[in-house]
């Protein structure tokens, strides 16, 4: 390989993760680039780079949290900054890409991650790094390459290693749009699966849009008079288990938890079934609001994330969430690309439903 074509390597991070991009630093043997993000008395976002980034493949460590929007802006004045301040390449590594579950038209809104995505390209990103996106078809909002790489393999030798008889254990879909990543889960550790499925706690996401609105008198008479059938009404029957979880470790598997209302109600659920332990497997932790406390006192044996986003305040309220340290797939997944080497071997194994 020409190394001519190659620029020197540059991390530099918001305020995020700090953690995370230092973790990152260290497997790539290189320190921190030394930059200054903080806000006015306004609220503003500053942001103040000491070293140079000229002629450098710049990349921007940020992943989203609880204070998200105060991240997007930090990373889109970061990489404006580099980019006019005339940085070779300029790389977003963002293991949870904000606002990733507004990708889809509800209610008369919009759909936001696409405005995000142009937002990001706009501002002079020209790659992405990131990890399972809440939909794989958010990298089509991308004018940019998007790698979007999986935490599977990660969780999974979590379980081989960390849950004792896990032989034992079944995957569990939490919902019946889940199941395919629970398929894919319990093919690779040869273990049976079970569905969820009936009445619960709908996501925000999931609700009705506004394309159900009662129509006008008139328009009514028009259908009426046209013989429109009249759409019945969904009804989901009570929440039930499809599949055999008696005297088993039942494993839920999600590519994020936030509000576990959800996920204690299917724990219950599955605690009535039978099953005599409980995990919860999610690449994301969100964790908002009471979710410490909710997970607490619930059925549940363990939540096991991974450490895209942090989570160190929920921990110490919560002694059942355990973390997956990621940042070896995401340095690694950084040099490839700084050397212009494929990335096909971070996907090795990896299936389209994990």
């Amino acid at each position: 390989m020409d190394r001519s074509k190659v620029g020197e390597l540059m991390v530099i991070t918001g305020n995020s993760h700090p953690e995370l991009a230092d973790l990152i630093a260290k497997r790539l043997g290189i320190k921190v680039g030394a930059a200054s993000i903080y806000h006015k008395t306004n609220r503003e976002t500053m942001v103040d780079i000491a070293d140079s980034v000229r002629g450098k493949d710049v990349y921007i460590i940020q992943t989203g949290t609880k204070d998200v929007n105060n991240n997007i802006m930090e990373l889109l004045i970061m990489a404006y900054a580099c980019k006019t301040s005339s940085a070779r390449s300029i790389v977003g590594v963002i293991p949870y890409l904000p606002y990733s579950k507004q990708c889809k038209m509800r209610k008369r809104g919009c759909i936001v991650s696409k405005l995000v995505a142009k937002m990001m390209c706009r501002s002079g990103l020209n790659h992405l790094i990131t990890m399972d996106l809440h939909q794989k078809e958010i990298q089509g909002f991308f004018d940019c390459p998007v790698d979007n790489l999986r935490a599977s393999p990660f969780l999974l030798q979590y379980i081989q290693e960390s849950i004792p008889d896990f032989r034992n254990a079944v995957i569990v879909a939490r919902d019946p749009g889940s199941a395919k990543k629970a398929t894919s889960y319990a093919e690779r550790l040869r273990l049976g699966i079970a569905v969820i499925h009936g009445e619960q706690k709908e996501a925000e996401s999931d609700m009705v849009d506004g394309r159900h609105s009662p129509p006008t008198l008139r328009s009514r008479t028009m259908d009426a008079a046209r013989g429109m059938p009249v759409m019945t009404a969904k009804e989901k029957p009570p929440i039930n288990v499809v599949g055999d979880v008696g005297g088993r470790i039942a494993i839920m598997v999600d590519d994020m938890i936030d509000d576990v209302r959800s996920f204690v109600a299917a724990a219950e659920v599955l605690k009535d079934r039978g099953a005599y332990k409980i995990y919860v497997m999610a690449t994301h932790g969100l964790l908002s609001s009471d979710a410490p406390r909710l997970i607490e006192d619930s059925p549940i044996d363990e939540v096991v994330v991974t450490n895209t986003i942090p989570h160190e305040i929920q921990k110490m309220q919560c002694h059942k969430i355990k973390t997956v340290d990621i940042s070896v797939l995401l340095a690694e997944a950084i040099r490839r690309i700084h050397n212009k080497e494929s990335m096909s071997y971070l996907f090795r194994n990896v299936t389209l439903e994990d």
